[in-house]
Order: structure tokens, then sequence, then C-alpha cells
């Protein structure tokens, strides 16, 4: 197993793409639903004023987010794609076979994958992303998991994320 550094393991493609989502969202998104916010009070009534109330609601999501991003990029840890070398690492596609069945995940962090994307996520700081991270395909080890368990799994394959 490899010591991973502390903080969320992004591409340098996934940092990048966050920065400007980041940047989107605390300059141009955030002036327009303050512009929204402004028109709406301007209509009088707050309490009946559902543009108002949508406006105030998505103000808060948009808060939210950028708090999200703020404290991702600070803590991340930016690498390069992993190799294609069979290792797995963060930002790799894995494959494995456990009791019986196979399933395909991304070890990293969510938001390396693409909106949209229907690709299941583990850390490396989850028990499956611990138990793996740094075994190579072929190799067979013995996972415990969260209910105490102990299960065999195969690393089928690793391949490094696309985007």
């Amino acid at each position: 197993m490899s010591s991973q550094p502390t903080g969320s393991w992004l591409t340098q493609d996934a940092y990048d793409r966050l920065n400007a989502e980041l940047a989107e969202l605390e300059g141009p998104r955030r002036t327009e639903i303050a512009e929204r916010i402004a028109a709406a009070r301007d209509e009088g009534d707050l309490k009946e004023n559902g543009g108002y109330h949508a406006a105030r609601e998505e103000q808060g999501k948009n808060e939210a987010r950028i708090g999200e991003l703020t404290h991702l990029l600070k803590n991340a840890v930016v690498g390069e794609t992993p190799k294609d070398d069979g290792v797995v690492e963060p930002g790799m596609v894995v494959k494995i076979s456990m009791a019986g069945k196979e399933r395909t995940f991304l070890l990293g962090n969510r938001e390396i994958a693409e909106d949209g994307e229907d690709l299941e996520v583990f850390s490396t700081e989850s028990p499956l992303g611990s138990s793996i991270n740094g075994a190579k395909v072929g190799e067979k080890i013995d996972y415990e998991a969260p209910n105490g368990r102990s299960l065999a799994i195969e690393i089928v394959s690793a391949k490094p994320y696309r985007s």
C-alpha cells in the first residue's frame, strides 16, 4: 500500500475545471443572483414574492458550492493522470471481483468525474479504497468490510480515468 498525502487527490484537469467553476460562481453567477434578488425586492411585498425566495434559495446553494470548492481546492493534492501500469492509485478506474461480483469504480474524489457521469467513486480514505490503493492487476487482497467480514478481492483491471 502506498501512503497518500492528506487532502483530496485531483487530476490537473479536474483541478483546472473546478477552479474555472469557482471563478464563475464567485463572479458572474454571484452578480446575476444578487441582481435578481434586488429586482424581486423592488417588486414589493417579500412574503408572497416567489421570485425573491427562489433567488435567495439559489444564492444559498451558490454560496454553499463556493465554500465546498474553496475548501476542496485549498486542500487538494494535484497529480498527473496516473500511468497505465496496472497499479491501483488515485485517478484510476478500477474493476474488482468481490464475492463473485464485479464492480467498477473510480478511485479518488467524486469531483474528478465529469458531471452527469454515472461512475461510482471511492476515496483512498474509504475502507475499500485504502485496501486496494497500491495493489496490482491480478493481485488478491483480503478486505475487511465495515461490517467486520473479511472478503477476498481480486483486482481485475486498473486504467487511468479519462474525462
